[in-house]
């Protein structure tokens, strides 16, 4: 049978999704394996094949069955739109997607922003319907990096992105005036997939919620 194949993000979920993975017992990794520097690799049973690929790509590959399962953040997941099965909250990767602007801003709230005000991000599409319920129509400049700059360099009112502790954004004098959400990675399914390996699948989710307990108990 060839093996399953499950697009992981490469980054900062790479490792947690690696261990998580491992810890049901289904899915036996190599640790001595370098994963950055790979685009494949198969688990030691060879019953399973990881796409190694940038985490917005995720979703891509699940939902055209180049990969049957992917682990992407809520955050891609809304920002994408793509069409795949939400399987589970796998409860790693937490952090809120928030609206920030400059320390000396008179901003306090996003609804404060007038029509026209720049705001940069990763996330148009978050950040677009996410202003809309406020009837605000702001300029959304798409950046694919260094999102803290933009206010900085006068390029922007105000930011969208994702914080864990709010660090950074104190680092580049940066306050927070708005929480749109909090995200965290999610199991995603192709459609096709679901069908074909169901019973493997549920093994899979069952294992990851005998895992939660474990970590609750």
């Amino acid at each position: 049978m060839d093996p399953i194949k499950i697009a992981l993000p490469k980054g900062r979920l790479l490792t947690p999704a690696l261990t998580l993975l491992s810890q049901t017992g289904i899915i036996q990794v190599d640790p001595d394996l370098d994963f950055e520097r790979r685009l494949t690799m198969h688990t030691t049973d060879g019953k399973w094949q990881f796409l190694l690929v940038k985490p917005a790509d995720v979703p891509i590959y699940v939902e055209y069955g180049a990969a049957d399962l992917g682990i992407a953040g809520k955050d891609v997941l809304l920002e994408t739109g793509r069409q795949v099965c939400e399987l589970a909250d796998l409860g790693i990767g937490r952090c809120r997607l928030i609206v920030a602007v400059p320390e000396e801003s008179r901003i306090t709230k996003a609804s404060d922003l007038v029509s026209g005000s720049r705001v940069a991000t990763k996330f148009p599409r978050i950040a677009r319907e996410y202003f809309a319920t406020y009837g605000v129509q702001v300029d959304i400049l798409k950046l694919n990096g260094s999102i803290e700059l933009a206010p900085k360099a006068g390029l922007a009112t105000a930011i969208v992105d994702i914080t864990e502790t709010g660090a950074t954004l104190a680092q580049n004098q940066l306050r927070i005036v708005d929480e749109i959400r909090w995200v965290s990675a999610r199991l995603i399914c192709n459609r096709i997939s679901y069908k074909l390996h169901y019973s493997l699948i549920q093994e899979i989710l069952e294992k990851l919620q005998a895992g939660e307990e474990r970590n609750v108990g």
